[in-house]
C-alpha cells in the first residue's frame, strides 16, 4: 500500500492476470460469505536525519513525549 520501490530497473507493470489471480486467491482464503473481504493495515511513519550547521538542533535527550517501547508494545513486536 503506497510503497515506493527505488530499484531503477524494477517491472513498471502489474499483469491484470496476475492482479486478478491475487484477488480470487485473497478472496477464497479471506473473503465472507456475503461477498466482502476483511483486510487491515498499519501506518507508521518515521522520519531520520544527521544533524548539519544550518539546521536547528535536536530536542534534548528524553524530551519526547512517545516512547519506542510504548510503540513496539502497541504494534506486537516481540524483539526487545
Amino acid at each position: 500500500m503506497a510503497e515506493t520501490n527505488a530499484l531503477f530497473q524494477r517491472s513498471h507493470i502489474l499483469k491484470r492476470d496476475t492482479a486478478l489471480a491475487t484477488a480470487a486467491i485473497y478472496q477464497s482464503m479471506f473473503g465472507l460469505e456475503d461477498g466482502t473481504i476483511p483486510a487491515t493495515f498499519q501506518v507508521i511513519y518515521m522520519t531520520g536525519w544527521k544533524e548539519h550547521s544550518s539546521q536547528q538542533k535536536p530536542k534534548r535527550r528524553g524530551s519526547a513525549t512517545v516512547s519506542f517501547g510504548d510503540i513496539r508494545k502497541q504494534f506486537g513486536s516481540n524483539q526487545d
